[in-house]
């Protein structure tokens, strides 16, 4: 599977970049799959329903399925938390993952900046981040694009990977 990064500080507009890139990319004939990491505790299941109560009983792994979807829950317990390689083997085969965050990893990643947050810029300091998405011009040594230019984005990404 190809992988390409989506990273950068709080409130810069990474997550509304990772909605436009998927529906870009997608609605070109490309299988897109999408790893969020998150720095907080996370629950996708609710208090009171089955699959929560099967894990607070001490399951290890929860699958919850219909004709719609399926979700796999799996507790780590006291377990250290998985690479992104192990997270990735867990995926069925796609043309392209998209990983939000996990800007430590070695990846091709692009980073997303806005002016108005005040945060210091990741790429000068990252060789793995290949181009800028900013909402401000900014003079670097990768590409940059306007923050909105989704089309632009996407065809740098795609053209990264090979697809």
């Amino acid at each position: 599977m190809k992988l390409y990064g989506v990273v950068g500080w709080k409130n810069a507009g990474k997550t509304g970049l990772m909605e436009r890139l998927v529906t870009e990319i997608s609605g070109r004939g490309f299988s897109v799959s999408t790893v969020k990491h998150a720095h907080h505790r996370f629950d996708v299941d609710h208090p009171g329903k089955d699959s929560h109560r099967h894990r607070v009983a001490g399951a290890t792994e929860v699958l919850l399925a219909s004709r719609n979807r399926f979700a796999l829950m799996h507790e780590l317990r006291d377990e250290d938390e998985p690479s992104l390689d192990t997270l990735l083997s867990k995926l069925a085969p796609v043309d392209l993952v998209l990983i939000e965050g996990y800007k430590r990893d070695a990846h091709p990643k692009v980073e997303a900046h806005r002016a108005v947050t005040g945060n210091p810029l990741i790429a000068p300091d990252d060789q793995t981040i290949r181009a800028v998405a900013s909402d401000t011009p900014l003079d670097l040594d990768r590409p940059v694009f306007d923050l909105d230019d989704t089309k632009a984005i996407a065809d740098f990404i795609l053209g990264q990977v090979g697809l």
